[in-house]
């Protein structure tokens, strides 16, 4: 999925996701600074993305992702945050299990906006 540009890598692209308003959810890793969680909070301030805090260290993260030194990533594309948050859930479920089922809610939600189409003006017809 990383060459799909689904998810954004790294504190400045998650942090641009964010304020962009494309982040679905900001996963920290488990032994991030105090600093950069503070810095995921500030940003999420207001926003609708969830921030899902992982069981995985920094190592582990970059590892996956293949990028070093990272602490933090952000997703945004709804199927994506939804399937890793059931990979979670199916992990801890006691953890994970809730934040899975809202973004299963709002994966549901964007699938039926998307297939409704775009908004039109009441008494217009799509061409004119």
């Amino acid at each position: 999925m990383r060459k799909a540009g689904r998810i954004e890598i790294g504190e400045s692209a998650t942090g641009a996701a964010i304020k962009d308003g494309k982040a679905r959810c900001v996963c920290v890793a488990s032994d991030a600074s105090e600093n950069a969680r503070r810095r995921v909070s500030g940003w999420l301030a207001g926003r609708r993305a969830l921030y899902v805090e992982l069981p995985y260290s920094k190592d582990a993260l970059s590892a996956a992702l293949g990028k070093s030194g990272c602490s933090m990533a952000a997703c945004t594309d709804f199927g994506l945050a939804s399937a890793f948050l059931d990979a979670l859930a199916a992990q801890e479920p006691e953890k994970y299990g809730a934040l899975a089922e809202e973004m299963r809610r709002r994966s549901g939600k964007a699938a039926y906006r998307k297939a409704r189409g775009p908004k039109r003006k009441p008494g217009r017809e799509p061409n004119e």
